[in-house]
C-alpha cells in the first residue's frame, strides 16, 4: 500500500519528502497529490507525456500471460537473486554481497517499468518483509499493481526523469524488460545496494520471431546494456535463463499484444500467421539475469 513506501517518496517538482495526510502526498514547499481511488499517486510532473506507456489492451495481454505462469522461471530467478542479495537465501548470506543492516521490514525493493506488479509480488513473497516500490509511466498497468500485493505501493513516474524516491532509499532495484536509467538507479540505491536486471537474449521467443514476422533482439544487446551502465553500476554477475514455452495461440497472441510488437503488429495479420502455426507451438524462453552494484 501506498503508505509503506511513504517513507521513501520525493516530490518530483523539489525532491523534498512526501508525507502522507489522508489520501493525499504533501511536501514542505506546499505540492500534493492525491491517490487514485484504484490505489495508485501520479508524480509525473506537469509537463510529462506518458504516450510511451502501456495502454489498457497491452496490459490486459501481460495479466493473462503472466498469470497463466509462462514466465515464472523467471520470477522464480529474480526472487532467488533477490533473496541471495539481501542475505536471506535459504542456504544463508550470499558469499559475494552484503546484505543490508536492520530488519527486513525496513528495506525497500524498487521495481523501475513494474508493469502489472507480477515480478515485484513474487520478489516480495519470497523476502517476506520488505516494502515495494512499482514504478511505471501506465497508470493501466499500476492499477493492478497497486492490488498485486499488500506491501506493493504504486507511482506514476518517467523512468527517464528524476525518480520520485530520496537518495539511498533502495535496497534492491529490479528491472524486468524496462527502461534503465543508470544514474538515477545508482541515486536511489543505497551503499551496498543492487540491481537486478532481467532482459531478452538473441533466443527469447525465436520461434514467434521466425514464424511471426516479430522485432527481433539485438545480438549486442547486452554489450549495450552493459557499457550504458557502467559509468555507474559495475557488474558482479550474470546468468541465463532458458526455457520451453507450450503456447496455444492465445497465449501466443497475448505474448506478443503485451510487449513492443503490439505496437507494429496488425490484428489481422498476426490471426493469420498464428493460423499457419501448430497449436500448441513451442517457443524458447530466453533471458539473461545480471546483478549490479
Amino acid at each position: 500500500m501506498l503508505q509503506d513506501i511513504e517513507p521513501h517518496l520525493a516530490c518530483p517538482h523539489c525532491a523534498q519528502h512526501l508525507a502522507l495526510d489522508g489520501r493525499t502526498l504533501r511536501c514542505p514547499a506546499g505540492h500534493s497529490f492525491d491517490q487514485a481511488r484504484q490505489g495508485y499517486v501520479s508524480l509525473l510532473p506537469g509537463d510529462a507525456h506518458t504516450g510511451t506507456g502501456d495502454t489498457a489492451e497491452m496490459v490486459a495481454a501481460r495479466s493473462d500471460f503472466l498469470a497463466a505462469g509462462h514466465y515464472l522461471p523467471v520470477a522464480e530467478a529474480l526472487a532467488d537473486a533477490a533473496a541471495a542479495a539481501l542475505g536471506t537465501a535459504s542456504d544463508g548470506p550470499a558469499s559475494d554481497g552484503p546484505a543490508s543492516d536492520g530488519p527486513l521490514s525496513d528495506r525497500l525493493v524498487v521495481d523501475l517499468g513494474a508493469g502489472t506488479g507480477h515480478y515485484l509480488a513474487h520478489v516480495l513473497d519470497r523476502l517476506d518483509g520488505p516494502a515495494g516500490a512499482a514504478l511505471d509511466i501506465s497508470k493501466y498497468a499500476l492499477r493492478r499493481a497497486a492490488k498485486a500485493h499488500p506491501r506493493i505501493g504504486a507511482v506514476v513516474c518517467d523512468a527517464w526523469r528524476p525518480l520520485p524516491l530520496l537518495d539511498g532509499c533502495a535496497d534492491l532495484v529490479l528491472n524486468v524488460f524496462a527502461p534503465r536509467n543508470g544514474p538515477e538507479i545508482r541515486r536511489v540505491l543505497r551503499p551496498g545496494g543492487r540491481l537486478l536486471l532481467v532482459a531478452p537474449t538473441s533466443r527469447h521467443l525465436r520461434e514467434l520471431v521466425s514464424g511471426l514476422g516479430l522485432l527481433s533482439v539485438d545480438e549486442e544487446k547486452e554489450r549495450r546494456i552493459d557499457e550504458k551502465l557502467s559509468p555507474w553500476l559495475r557488474l558482479v554477475d550474470r546468468t541465463e535463463v532458458e526455457f520451453t514455452l507450450r503456447l496455444p495461440h492465445t497465449a501466443a497472441a497475448a505474448v506478443v499484444g503485451m510487449g513492443p510488437n503490439a505496437w507494429h503488429t496488425a490484428p489481422d495479420r498476426l490471426a493469420a500467421a498464428l493460423a499457419a502455426l501448430p497449436e500448441p507451438v513451442e517457443v524458447t524462453g530466453s533471458v539473461r539475469l545480471a546483478v549490479y552494484d
